[in-house]
């Protein structure tokens, strides 16, 4: 069930958009590092040049989007959650929220004032989750 919510989190009051998905969280926290799986899931991004396949704090590069190109800096990468900046502005949140065996919960964290991304958000969880059921239907 995908949700929508405010919360607090270390980057003070955010949005939530967020899926539960009955995979382990290693599983769910893979696609949301490795830079060359973002255009099967992100809804905007059709291409990345980034300097680590694998982000982590500092990982910089572009994204292609519909008719441009926008830098990104990676600006925290910590145990399954990370943020960047996009063209120089805070930008989403990606966190995965182990829920036991095999369950967990990703979680795209987004500013308050673009609450008009949502739908993009919405549909981006929705594409991880269809992604990681291919992937767990072909490792069965």
């Amino acid at each position: 069930m995908t949700r929508v919510r405010t919360a607090r989190t270390v980057d003070g009051r955010r949005l939530e958009v967020s899926q539960v998905v009955q995979v382990p969280a290693a599983d769910a926290w893979d696609p949301l590092v490795d830079t060359t799986q973002w255009p099967e899931w992100s809804p905007l991004i059709t291409g990345v040049e980034a300097t680590d396949r694998r982000i982590r704090p500092d990982t910089t590069g572009r994204i292609r989007v519909p008719g441009a190109w926008l830098p990104f800096r990676i600006t925290s990468c910590t145990e399954r959650r990370w943020t960047w900046r996009v063209t120089g502005i805070p930008a989403t949140g990606h966190r995965v929220d182990e829920l036991g065996d095999k369950r967990c919960r990703i979680v795209i964290e987004l500013p308050l004032l673009a609450s008009g991304y949502v739908p993009v958000c919405l549909r981006a969880v929705e594409n991880l989750e269809s992604l990681l059921e291919v992937d767990e239907t072909v490792v069965r």
